[in-house]
């Protein structure tokens, strides 16, 4: 026992001193291609040094969430390598420690990462993507709560399902609007609402210039105003809207606006899978140390295994990128959506790691596979 914990303390330093040497690496490249893409934009804009290094600065904790499972497999598959190339690892397995061992212990490891990585993204991160993207559209793009237009919004409230062709929740109004009543079992359409414009507040909407058409009756008016109890106050669209990337959202406000949405009859696939995706982004580190543990199965060479692992990066992300569009899309339920790309990679390098290191699966996969092959008489 006492040599299982001083090999586990070892490994934790020496995994911990490659990731800050790869985190370091990997966010001085981000910071220089974001810094040549964007100082032009700052430039013109007029921005002093301050605010530019403001930016950069508080991008930081949103660079090292990004970056911390491409970072993780990077370190596991140099400090793997460099066990194997050193033939420590060879000398621990002849003492007695299995490879099994190395998988339950970088698994377990992963695990505790993977918490600290969606604790960190959810509170630094989500605070650092924020005010970096308040400074871009506010202080580079001008783009301000007062300009924020929503074009063709349209929700359910109570017996109200109500169309706008554009929204400004910045300044409490839309146009174009179309309401459609129905009865309280929302069994029949009662009447027809159009109005030019609709101001709005936290008692309801006003609208103006309206037309009214009785579906019961089919008797037309014309009034000025009409004041309807919609309470939908464009609040939780404009957090979106204004945030940018329903991504930049934390867990727990992410959460209160899906269900506010959802209330309101609006589609909430994109929310959903977006919010079942950052719990697998932070999963994707105990992915990344299976395919780390696969690869050094596959072969020796750490210069070889990074440049695999590099390439195994970018199919993550592939796959990630193509679940989550799908689950926006609704091809997919947003809960596969979004764990698409850690079970295919995950599974892959599982099936790996239990060739390797469990004999009883060999024999059984041997044995499936001769059953499969036809005997000749």
């Amino acid at each position: 026992m006492r040599l299982i914990g001083v090999l586990s303390r070892y490994l934790i330093r020496q995994n911990l001193y490659l990731m800050a040497i790869c985190l370091a690496v990997g966010t001085c490249i981000y910071l220089l291609s974001d810094i040549f893409d964007r100082l032009d934009d700052f430039i013109r804009a007029g921005l002093g040094a301050e605010t530019i290094l403001f930016y950069f600065i508080v991008k930081i904790p949103l660079i090292v969430s990004q970056l911390m499972p491409a970072v993780f497999l990077l370190a596991m598959v140099i400090q793997l390598g460099v066990l194997s190339r050193s033939r420590e690892m060879l000398a621990l397995r002849a003492g007695g420690v299995s490879f099994a061992w190395f998988i339950r212990f970088f698994v377990i490891y992963a695990l505790v990462w993977s918490g600290g990585q969606l604790v960190f993204s959810q509170f630094l991160g989500v605070f650092g993507e924020y005010e970096a993207n308040r400074i871009w559209k506010e202080d580079v793009r001008k783009k301000q709560l007062d300009e924020l237009t929503i074009k063709d919004l349209w929700f359910r409230d109570g017996p109200f399902i109500v169309m706008a062709k554009e929204a400004h929740p910045g300044k409490s109004r839309a146009s174009d609007i179309t309401v459609y009543e129905f009865t309280t079992d929302n069994q029949e359409l009662i009447r027809i609402l159009t109005a030019k414009k609709a101001l709005i507040d936290d008692h309801g909407w006003g609208l103006l210039d309206v037309h009214e058409l009785d579906t019961r009756t089919f008797i037309a008016v014309d009034r000025l105003s009409q004041f309807l109890s919609v309470r939908q106050n464009l609040k939780a669209y404009a957090a979106v809207e204004l945030k940018g990337d329903t991504a930049q959202l934390p867990l727990f406000e992410l959460s209160k606006a899906i269900k506010r949405l959802e209330e309101s009859g609006s589609n909430v696939e994109i929310l959903r899978t977006v919010w079942h995706g950052k719990f697998s982004y932070a999963c994707s580190m105990v992915v990344m140390a299976l395919l780390a543990l696969a690869l050094v199965t596959w072969s020796e060479n750490v210069y070889a295994n990074i440049g695999l692992s590099l390439i195994l990066i970018f199919v993550q992300y592939g796959v990630h990128v193509v679940g989550a569009t799908a689950g926006e899309k609704g091809v997919l339920p947003p809960i596969i959506a979004a764990w698409l790309g850690n079970a295919i990679m995950g599974g892959a390098a599982s099936l790996r790691l239990a060739w390797v290191s469990l004999p009883g699966f060999q024999a059984t996969v041997l044995g499936w596979v001769e059953g499969l092959i036809p005997r000749r008489a």
